[in-house]
Formats: C-alpha cells, structure tokens, sequence
C-alpha cells in the first residue's frame, strides 16, 4: 500500500501528491488553530468562557456575549489567520523559486513596495479611504517593486541569485519611500500610518475578511495546483527544463502569485513581518519539502503565528493594544539571524 495520496485533474490539469503522515500532521495543525481561535475569542478586557464561547458561536449564547464575540473578535481572528497564511504561502513559493531558504516577502521588496503605496494612500487621501481599496492600492505597489526587480535581474533569464540581491536592494528604496510619503503627509494621518505599518489587526471587521477572503483561497488554490512546478523549479533551472516545466514563464506566474498573496495581506494587516520566513521552515521540519504538503502546513502554521502574536498584542499589556506584528518581529529577528548563522557555516 502507497504511503502516498495522489491528487489528479485532467481539465485543468494538474496533479499533487501527500504523505500521508504529512495529512494527520496537517489535521493535527487544523486542530490547534481551531483550538487556539475559540481560547483566544474568549480572552480579552472582557472575559468569556469556552463554553459561552461556542454557545455564542451556534447563537445560543448571551446577546453581550454575541456582540463582542460576532462583531469584535472573531473578525480579527479571522483576518489574522488570512494574513498569516497568504504571508506564509508567499514566503514558501519565494523560497523554492529562488532556492534561498532566507528569501521572503520581506526581503525582496514586495512587502515593502506594498507598504509604500499604502502609506502613500492613507497620508494623501485625508482620512477618507475606504477599506476595499487598500487592498488593491497595496497590490499595485507590490507589484511595481516586484516588476522593477524582474526587470532589474534580467540578463539571458533570471537569475534567482541576482534576483535575491537586487531585491533587497529595491526593498530597501521602497522603505526609503514609505519615510518619504510619511513626513510629506498630514501629521495626524503619519501617526495612523505609522500604527498600520507595525503590523496589525486591530478594528478588523467582517468587511475585511471579506475583502481578503477570496484572495487567499482563490491564489492558495492557484499555488496548489502549481505544487509540482515548484517542486521542479527548486531543484533547479536544468532539472525543472528536463521535466517539461516552462521554466521563465511559470517563474514568472508563481512571483504573480506571490506577489499577490503577499499585497493583499500587507493591505489589510500591515507590515507583520516574518511569517513568510518561518512559516515554511517550520512547516518544512514537519512535513517535509514536498509543496503539496508543504503549502498547506505552511498556511496552517502562518494563520497560527500571526493569532499567537496577537493574542499576547492585546492580552498581555491591557488596555494598550500592541501591534501584533511587534511580536512577530521579536521572534522572527532572532530566528532570520540563527538561519544567516546556520548558512554561514555551511
């Protein structure tokens, strides 16, 4: 008997396999996240037991306790969980395409690039935005500073190598541009821009999840159905051409992909750093490195990450409510400096 599971389509086509240690892992991770959701719904200023907490859920609960629960907290633990997974998912397909295990959305520009349009937007829109186009406003500056890397890296075909380094160096512009937009805006729009960039989920409505909703399925179930693709391309350029991958042009559509994934959460959760990079490490240590079980993992331990940081954000310092994304990011430096040391000596 196979200790593998075989996923298959004809029209489209598209095929994935999975350990099947790697799906009792993967529900194990559903699991917990189901689990620390209901916890973290009843921890707060107001405190709700489990019990009230899944009666409210199915509506049986007190009308105070389903105001809070339906209106205040389960949106945000939603939009944390989305955030989390699209940023994992973007961190992994970075890292098979540019075989670099400390390549992320962070690191080559796309978080960034995202950031600068959407401080742009909130510093020069006098307060009157709507939440449906930061979003989009933030996938735009995503993609303008993934399209200059492209095209910066570019000589003969892409070079993954060059495509890592000038990433940086345009990750670094665009953060040069955030600081450019802030100061030129209205100051009291700086400092609301200025909360959004620490990355965070506060004030988070169903409108949000639903805004980032579609995206993370629809672009999830994009990635997943390019998992052999990936699996190829990490292997390198040579292995991937003599399989039959299209090498440049699914190159260039899995980068779209992440892109996409990487704005889209940047716009409604800011700049929460990180989770690209260790969502996928942690995931590869459980499940292995093969992406149909890799992405999934990945998405699961991302949603996890980014619930965990801000659950302590507005738990372990009330009545402040901290950026969650200041959490992540005290995990997540130490963590990047341990994989730049564990490179080096290799």
């Amino acid at each position: 008997m196979s200790r593998f599971v075989v996923v298959r389509s004809q029209r489209p086509m598209y095929s994935y396999q999975m350990d099947k240690r790697s799906i009792v892992i993967q529900c194990l991770l559903l699991l917990l996240l189901v689990g620390v959701s209901v916890v973290s719904i009843g921890l707060g200023s107001i405190h709700i037991p489990v019990v009230q907490v899944l009666k409210s859920l199915v509506g049986l609960g007190d009308s105070t306790h389903q105001l809070v629960i339906l209106e205040l907290r389960l949106p945000r633990i939603a939009v944390a969980v989305l955030v989390g997974a699209s940023l994992a998912v973007s961190g992994a397909i970075l890292q098979a395409l540019i075989r670099n295990p400390l390549a992320s959305p962070d690191l080559v520009g796309t978080t960034n690039g995202a950031t600068a349009a959407a401080v742009a937007f909130i510093a020069f829109s006098n307060g009157s935005y709507s939440i449906h186009w930061l979003p989009f406003v933030a996938l735009v500056g995503g993609f303008f500073a993934a399209f200059l890397t492209y095209l910066a890296s570019w000589k003969k075909g892409l070079s993954p190598f060059r495509f890592a380094l000038i990433g940086v160096s345009i990750s670094t512009a665009m953060a040069a541009l955030t600081i450019f937009f802030l100061i030129s805006g209205p100051l009291y729009l700086a400092a609301q821009a200025m909360g959004w960039m620490s990355g965070t989920v506060y004030g988070s409505s169903w409108d949000h999840v639903f805004t980032l909703l579609p995206w993370t399925v629809g672009f999830l179930v994009i990635t997943l159905m390019q998992a052999r693709t990936l699996n190829a391309q990490e292997l390198g350029d040579d292995v991937a051409k003599g399989v039959g991958v299209a090498v440049e042009r699914k190159r260039l559509l899995m980068i779209a992909v992440s892109v996409a994934l990487a704005a889209a959460a940047v716009g409604i959760g800011g700049g929460i750093g990180f989770v690209g990079l260790m969502a996928p490490h942690m995931a590869r240590k459980l499940v292995g490195s093969s992406f149909g079980s890799l992405l999934p993992a990945s998405a699961l331990l991302g949603g996890l990450f980014v619930l965990l940081a801000d659950l302590v954000a507005r738990t372990m310092f009330v009545p402040l409510d901290v950026p969650a994304g200041v959490f992540t990011a005290a995990v997540g430096a130490p963590f990047f400096m341990f994989l730049l040391y564990k490179s080096r000596q290799g």
